[in-house]
């Protein structure tokens, strides 16, 4: 499951740029709460609990607990803005949800095995051809990532999604085929061959200057 993310909030009364530029004097995120059949609300997220959020590394792929006076709100980024030079957080909107929605997220592919393949045991190559796939999943399901076992894999075998286990009740949001996430490929070998014998070539003109310089001396 997903790392559990809160974030303590305040209603932000003034709206707009000038509103936004002073909660961030302030050392706050300037945000947008929006969805759920409900008014969007300008708020204001604290900037360490942000920061914390994006080191995650799941920041836009799992929900999050809103706590504004003791109230709880579960919700799920939907954006972020980062600064262009300081790379800090500039604004957030989150999209409020219900733990039994069923929602539309990228959840991040691992590889494991790869001892294990006789493949890149060969000097094959992985080529990965997704690194994440977007899942329709419960919000109260969404895992940390999705494990692709390369275990038995040789060359020109491949990991589709019908290979990687899914949540119960998830399933990709492309259902009308058996999608590749990587390929075992082999690398280019005729390309080193070709460097390996224009080395002799490269050798032989430096011969021949060598050989040059001593007739004029």
């Amino acid at each position: 499951m997903s790392q559990q993310i809160t974030f303590n909030v305040d209603v932000r009364e003034r709206v707009g740029k000038g509103g936004a530029r002073e909660a961030r004097r302030n050392g706050f995120v300037p945000g947008v709460l929006y969805g759920g059949g409900e008014d969007p609300v300008a708020i204001n997220l604290r900037l360490n609990e942000v920061i914390k959020a994006i080191n995650t590394g799941q920041f836009l792929s799992s929900t999050a607990t809103l706590v504004h006076d003791g109230k709880k709100q579960l919700v799920i980024p939907q954006a972020i803005q980062m600064h262009p030079v300081t790379d800090q957080p500039e604004h957030v909107d989150l999209f409020r949800v219900k733990k039994n929605q069923v929602i539309t997220v990228e959840v991040t592919v691992n590889f494991t095995n790869e001892d294990a393949s006789p493949g890149l045991k060969k000097g094959a190559a992985l080529n990965v051809v997704r690194h994440a796939v977007e899942l329709n999943v419960r919000a109260d399901s969404i895992p940390d990532s999705l494990e692709a076992d390369l275990t038995g894999l040789d060359i020109g075998d491949n990991v589709k999604i019908s290979d990687i286990t899914l949540p119960a009740g998830a399933e990709p949001s492309i259902t009308d085929r058996d999608f590749t996430i990587a390929s075992i490929v082999g690398r280019g070998i005729a390309a080193d061959e070709t460097e390996t014998e224009e080395a002799p070539e490269a050798d032989e003109v430096e011969a021949i200057n060598q050989s040059g310089d001593d007739d004029e001396e």
